[in-house]
């Protein structure tokens, strides 16, 4: 008899970053190193599970934003010209370290890892790397579900619930696209939950949600089991709350398992220690530094000194870390179990780019666990879906607002550096429903105008920019994306109202914020009623 189940979550998201104006871009490259650091390591720890006959389960969300950057040919061109550099790279480390006892076989592990990267992109899936994520939901171990198109921070863009329509049936219809089925769950992006999501999305065909801790445990009425138990919504939707103990130990890098000495270090890279001379061209054209993901040192401790990195003490360490994870998961649903109804779920969910990225020695984690859980009788890996299905009764409550941010709710997206941009957000919302309502019928250069504007508004709305702005990292590059998405769009809404759209402009548009090809502006059409359209609407157009 289980006595409890365990659900790992992996959210899997990055803001739409495409630059096809720039020879190379420093923002592309986050899309490159997550899907050869963490992307591909997650695939083969799970193909590989499977191949053994390990019976795991796991929920894994990928954003629409990348999907379609992992759909789209020039970005798939651009990662395998990345590769070949970092495979070029490679060699010439193995090159430079030949002979060397200790660094010589951590070149050698790089360039095995770069090559099977290579062969898993180009070769086995002709560098549609969603269908590796297609097979795996195939086999049953994998459950897949979607998040808001652009990931947006839907409390803050809750003035207009059409916003928050968009925003969800536009990642709903893109993953119906890719997959050829409905996802029954959604991640909330940044776990941002306020009262009344749900109603939308019941109505979108959703069964379940995951929130923060507090949004689930501050519900109301209370939760009679807290968060090891999923409650049911006015909507009609499944809450299930996150589980503080499990994000601490992972998440934490002073507390949690990624802190520990014998794991690599990240901050420590050739790319910042060798000579230009010979790293520079695997740089930024600029000759800015940066990371390369060839690192051979350990965190070591907590002052600069650092020893080099041992590939073998690092996955003893990991294997020694799972086993840590299964030994208190199962006290801890030893003792919830004594006061429910129920074997407890534990709910785990991590960022995906925290495994091999931040923390390199994650996915090797995750395959240690998983063999370990699946010889154990006590404790069961399952997905939020399967959960559901045992079909155990739920209480019914209204969740708490809440988000999984710095405090709890809504202050990383809404400061002092940021406030600025909500009062823009709102009013372009409302001139694109006031554009969806007022065009009920379209076709051929309005249409597409209609469309264009709706993946404008879309992208100026992703959570990512204010996250950006409060964490000061690339604090003008989000600027400048928010502000040039805003201005596109004010661009083609006065354009569409005056009846002289510059196709040529938009043609140049659809070519570089080409996500979603099959956006429907429809999406975001007034819930109530036709919005009339005011006589002195162009006066107002600024």
């Amino acid at each position: 008899m289980v006595k409890g189940y365990l659900a790992f979550v992996f959210h899997s998201h990055l803001p739409y970053v495409r630059h096809p104006e720039h020879k190379q871009s420093l923002e592309e490259k986050w899309f490159f190193e997550a899907i050869t650091e963490c992307y591909v390591p997650l695939i083969k720890v799970f193909q590989e599970l499977e191949r053994d006959h390990v019976d795991y389960s796991v929920t894994f969300s990928l954003s629409p934003t990348l999907l379609a950057m992992m759909e789209d040919p020039f970005l798939q061109e651009r990662y395998a010209a990345y590769l070949s550099r970092m495979q070029e790279l490679a060699c010439k480390e193995e090159e430079r370290t030949a002979g060397d006892p200790v660094f010589s076989p951590l070149a050698h592990m790089y360039r095995e890892r770069i090559d099977y990267t290579a062969y898993i992109f180009n070769e086995k899936y002709g560098r549609r790397i969603v269908e590796a994520f297609k097979e795996l939901q195939r086999g049953g171990n994998v459950e897949l579900i979607t998040s808001a198109a652009t990931h947006g921070f839907l409390p803050l863009l809750g003035i207009q619930k059409e916003a928050i329509y968009a925003q969800i049936a536009a990642g709903i219809e893109y993953y119906q696209k890719i997959f050829g089925n409905t996802p029954r769950g959604i991640w909330l992006p940044e776990c941002g939950y306020e009262s009344g999501l749900e109603d939308i999305m019941s109505e979108l065909g959703l069964h379940y949600f995951v929130t923060a801790t507090h949004g689930v445990l501050y519900a109301s009425p209370r939760p009679k089991y807290g968060v090891y138990s999923p409650i049911l919504t006015p909507g009609g939707l499944a809450a299930f709350g996150r589980d503080p103990e499990t994000s601490q130990q992972v998440w934490s890098s002073k507390e949690g398992y990624p802190g520990d000495y014998n794991y690599r270090e990240f901050y420590r890279d050739i790319g910042y220690d060798l000579d230009l001379d010979y790293i520079g061209e695997y740089l930024h054209p600029t000759g800015l530094r940066g990371n390369t993901g060839f690192k051979y040192y350990r965190i070591t401790g907590p002052s600069n000194h650092k020893e080099p990195y041992n590939r073998e003490w690092a996955l003893e360490k990991a294997r020694e870390h799972a086993g840590n994870f299964m030994f208190n998961r199962e006290k801890q649903v030893e003792y919830y179990g004594e006061i429910m109804d129920r074997p407890p779920l534990v709910v785990a969910p991590y960022d995906s780019e925290l495994f091999g990225h931040w923390w390199f020695e994650g996915p090797q984690w995750i395959d240690y666990l998983c063999r370990l859980i699946n010889k154990n009788q006590n404790i069961k890996l399952i997905t939020l879906g399967k959960y559901l299905e045992l079909q155990y009764p739920l209480q019914l409550c209204t969740p708490n607002a809440s988000s999984w941010g710095d405090k709890g709710y809504n202050e990383v997206w809404l400061n002092g550096k940021n406030d600025w941009i909500y009062r823009h957000l709102h009013k372009a919302g409302e001139k694109m429903i006031a554009l969806a309502t007022n065009f009920p019928k379209s076709e051929d250069i309005l249409r597409d105008a209609l469309n264009q504007a709706a993946r404008e508004l879309l992208l100026a709305q992703s959570s990512d920019w204010p996250f950006i702005m409060t964490t000061g990292t690339m604090d003008s590059y989000a600027k400048s994306r928010i502000t040039s998405h805003l201005i596109r769009f004010l661009k083609l809404e006065r354009q569409i109202w005056e009846n002289r759209i510059d196709v040529s402009w938009l043609r140049q548009l659809e070519a570089t914020d080409n996500l979603f090809p099959h956006l429907d502006y429809h999406l975001f059409q007034n819930l109530e009623q036709t919005v009339a359209v005011e006589k002195d609407k162009l006066a107002e157009i600024t």
